[in-house]
């Protein structure tokens, strides 16, 4: 065996935004130690002992640091790779680095949000609460950026979780900032969080269980949605559900449903002329009267009970 100097070391600390769905802590371990070796020599893996701690869209670094010998790598072809248990021997990409090159698999998404009293009807606290009821969190600008980096346009400012007032616009036009401005995240700073009045914007993360389309003989109003789902041993979906399905499970429908707050939305994939538009996302159809408009209803059920007649996790379309 041949000597493994000269070495380099390097911190591989991960920065994970959102990555858990729920306060909770990572279990306590010992220094774990990978030893991999290939046709080119070791490169040795260690990784710390102890909890890691953080609450919903929040921040957590994974620290770990690495060992290799300098004289059989190349340091820009060191790969790195994290990767999420879901579920017994099921794995998900997060995060892969290959020298100066990072990629980041992010599960979460950005939704606007705005309650059936309209638009610029929520204080802070109000935005905050707004969120929590439709399964999300109020996104941080960092979060809200990244949406916007990937295409997220909505004229509408809300509030963040500091505080602050922003909105993203990919396509700069009069009404929204001017069009001779450039696009990106307009901020309208710190606001008061008791009397201003504005919408939200909503984070949510990974989708513990399916949302579904329920297949029904007829259209339902509100109450009847409710019962519905029920009786199928599910509840109506909310917001932050529907947009993390649409975002995370791929689902694709085109037809109008009942949703927990009383909006009617679907989600899109696949765009095409006959499901309102040419650009993927939830379409909103705003706050009907509950009792005598009828639509169909979009139903939520919990991991590990897949709606009858539908295999967990495929993609739905129609």
């Amino acid at each position: 065996m041949r000597p493994q100097i000269p070495w380099a070391a390097g911190p591989a600390a991960l920065l994970l935004l959102g990555a858990l769905l729920a306060p909770e802590a990572l279990p306590t371990r010992k220094k774990v130690v990978h030893v991999m070796e290939g046709d080119s020599g070791t490169v040795v893996v260690q990784t710390a002992p102890g909890k890691v701690v953080t609450h919903r869209g929040g921040t957590i670094i994974l620290p770990c640091r690495y060992h290799y010998d300098v004289t059989a790598h190349d340091p820009a072809q060191i790969r790195l790779k994290w990767t999420k248990v879901t579920e017994p021997m099921s794995f998900v990409d997060v995060f892969v680095a290959l020298g100066k090159a990072r990629r980041a698999f992010a599960p979460g998404v950005i939704f606007p949000y705005h309650p059936r009293l309209g638009r610029y009807t929520l204080n802070f606290h109000e935005a905050q609460r707004a969120c929590q009821e439709q399964d999300g969190i109020l996104a941080s600008h960092d979060q809200l950026h990244q949406a916007w980096l990937e295409g997220l346009d909505w004229c509408n400012a809300g509030w963040l979780e500091d505080g602050s007032v922003q909105y993203p616009i990919s396509r700069p036009r009069e009404h929204c900032g001017r069009k001779d401005t450039p696009g990106g995240v307009r901020n309208y700073g710190y606001r008061h969080k008791e009397s201003e009045r504005y919408d939200a914007f909503c984070f949510t993360s990974n989708l513990n269980g399916k949302v579904y389309f329920l297949k029904t003989f007829r259209k339902l109003s509100y109450p009847e949605a409710v019962q519905a789902c029920k009786n199928n041993g599910a509840a109506v979906a909310k917001v932050g559900q529907l947009y993390a399905a649409w975002k995370i499970q791929l689902l694709d429908r085109c037809e109008a449903g009942w949703l927990e707050d009383g909006s009617i939305r679907y989600p899109i994939v696949n765009p095409r002329a006959r499901c309102g538009g040419r650009e993927p996302g939830v379409r909103n159809l705003g706050f009907p009267d509950k009792k005598y408009k009828l639509f169909g209803v979009y139903c939520f059920k919990k991991a590990g009970e897949a709606p009858p007649g539908e295999p967990a996790g495929r993609p739905e379309r129609v």
